[in-house]
């Protein structure tokens, strides 16, 4: 590919739909819909015909691809970058993919409230970092538990007292005996830019970032419209 093609990493998934009409709103236009097709790059156009190309990959690599210049910009959750704290810039919040991060347990064990400074628990989630700086921060002694997903099971089979987790509607945690203690981050999808790129590419970059914050601002309108 040639190195003046702007490359954009988005995640796959659910946050993928809420994604392309702000793209579409800034110009940035598919050759091909990225929400079907099952190549993972895909070439496209922005406003001024300018060549783009489209990387379709995982929520938690696209700081990497970022990072590692392989991609100038990318969307990804809040959550990932508090966890991992990679080297690049998040000038707008796009306001899309909403959630929380929260710590959540079993309903007869989060009744009797926080253990006593100093004790021991077990929590399941795939946050070690902002897990272990919570608990610590309570004067808890926290044994970490990586797990990649289904972090409600944990608890259920005797494996996890808690469980620090992406929480958007709760019935998942219901659905499974659970209850949420606390919220730790309001969540929601962010741009992300390469140090790197903003630099070399500003003139294309710049102006596609306050063409997605109008973006941004016309579907805050339309939901105040809406409610």
């Amino acid at each position: 590919m040639p190195d003046h093609v702007l490359t954009i990493a988005l995640s796959k998934g659910r946050i993928l739909e809420q994604t392309m009409p702000l793209l579409a709103y800034a110009g940035l236009v598919a050759d091909e819909d990225v929400q079907r097709t099952r190549k993972l790059m895909v070439t496209g156009r922005d406003a001024r015909g300018r060549a783009l190309r489209f990387l379709i990959i995982r929520a938690a690599d696209v700081c990497t691809y970022v990072t590692q210049g392989a991609a100038d910009l990318g969307i990804t959750g809040r959550d990932l970058l508090l966890e991992h704290r990679p080297e690049v810039f998040a000038p707008l919040d796009l306001e899309i993919g909403r959630c929380r991060l929260c710590t959540a347990g079993p309903e007869a064990l989060v009744a009797k409230g926080l253990p006593e400074r100093g004790t021991h628990i077990r929590v399941a989630t795939k946050y070690d970092r902002l897990a272990a700086a919570y608990y610590r921060k309570l004067g808890l002694q926290s044994e970490i538990i990586h797990l990649y997903g289904s972090m409600e099971l944990a608890p259920l089979v005797g494996m996890a007292d808690r469980i620090v987790d992406i929480v958007e509607t709760g019935s998942t945690l219901k659905a499974n005996g659970l209850v949420e203690e606390t919220t730790l981050y309001e969540i929601s999808s962010r741009l992300i830019v390469n140090p790197a790129s903003a630099v070399t590419r500003r003139s294309m970059i710049m102006p596609l970032i306050e063409q997605l914050r109008e973006g941004v601002a016309q579907q805050r309108r339309n939901r105040e419209q809406e409610a």
